[in-house]
């Protein structure tokens, strides 16, 4: 079986403390996922930052109404430069995707680059060549416009995991 490797490469007009403080929180990961995935993180994650060690599980619907469930456990955190996550159960044979920040002249440079391979033998070859590795790319086009959207326009470097605090009323 193959290991396929994708690379996203994207800019933030923010520092880097702020990038990391947006990706290391895996409660926004639901604010960078396509809506009609309805991604949801199902435990492990509290409202905090990453860790080394820490066990993360969600819930998503990448095709249609099939569920996938997902367990990822960071597996190395540099702070503010590296982190990585890597699949404990879920629908890869595996799974590892590594996030990495670096200061530029105005502002932030993060790479996301993902090792994965597929179940299934040549039919989940084929499944990937003709389905998923198109769809992972949709996923991360969507994450790149979220995420400048969020991180270039919003200024949202100060505001809590998953959006700002609802207003008093």
């Amino acid at each position: 079986m193959e290991t396929h490797t994708l690379q996203f490469v994207q800019h933030f007009p923010v520092g880097i403390e702020c990038v990391w403080d947006f990706f290391s929180r895996p409660l926004n990961l639901a604010r960078l996922t396509p809506p009609e995935m309805r991604f949801r993180v199902t435990g492990g994650s509290g409202a905090g930052h990453i860790h080394e060690g820490m066990r993360i599980t969600y819930t998503l619907y990448p095709f249609m109404l099939v569920p996938v469930f997902w367990e990822t456990e960071i597996s190395r955190v540099e702070k503010p430069f590296v982190f990585e996550d890597v699949q404990l159960s879920g629908p890869y044979l595996h799974w590892m995707h590594r996030h990495e920040f670096k200061a530029v002249k105005g502002g932030t440079e993060m790479t996301d680059t993902i090792f994965y391979r597929m179940p299934g033998g040549v039919l989940g070859e084929l499944v990937d060549s003709f389905i998923l590795s198109h769809r992972l790319r949709e996923v991360f086009e969507y994450r790149r416009q979220r995420g400048f959207a969020l991180l270039g326009r919003e200024k949202i470097c100060n505001l809590p995991a998953g959006g700002p605090s609802p207003s008093p009323s």
